[in-house]
C-alpha cells in the first residue's frame, strides 16, 4: 500500500490562508466592508475558498477602480486553483480512511500466500 504524506502540506497551506484572512479581517475591517459589502461573503470565503477570498481582497483594495480587470483575473484563477488543489490533496491524503464498500475506498491488501509445504 502506498503511503501519502501530503496531509501536512495541505494543512499548512489551508491553515496559512485562513489564519492570514482572519488577521486581515481583524486588522482592516474597513477594507473587507469596501471589498465585499457584507459579512456573509468573507465568512463563506473563510470556510470554502480562503486563499481566493484573500486574493480578491488584495486585488480589489489595491486598485483605484476597485474592480477585477486584466491580469488580475489570472491571479484570481490561480488562487481558485490553489484552493481546489488543497481540497483535492486533503481528500487524497485521507482516502485510506474511507470504510470498505464505499465508492472511492482503497481495496484491502490481499491475504498472504500460505507457506509451501515440502513434498514427502
Amino acid at each position: 500500500m502506498q503511503k501519502n504524506n501530503s496531509g501536512c502540506l495541505t494543512a499548512a497551506v489551508t491553515g496559512f490562508s485562513r489564519l492570514f484572512l482572519l488577521f486581515a479581517w481583524i486588522a482592516r475591517p474597513v477594507a473587507f466592508d469596501a471589498a465585499f459589502g457584507s459579512w456573509i461573503w468573507p465568512c463563506l470565503g473563510f470556510l470554502i475558498l480562503p486563499f481566493t477570498t484573500l486574493m480578491y481582497l488584495i486585488l480589489v483594495t489595491n486598485g483605484a477602480t476597485r474592480t477585477i480587470t486584466g491580469i488580475d483575473w489570472l491571479w484570481l484563477i490561480l488562487a481558485v486553483v490553489v484552493d481546489l488543489s488543497s481540497m483535492a490533496a486533503a481528500g487524497a491524503a485521507n482516502r485510506n480512511k474511507i470504510p470498505q464498500g464505499y465508492p472511492g475506498s482503497v481495496p484491502p491488501e490481499p491475504p498472504a500466500a500460505p507457506p509451501a509445504t515440502p513434498a514427502q
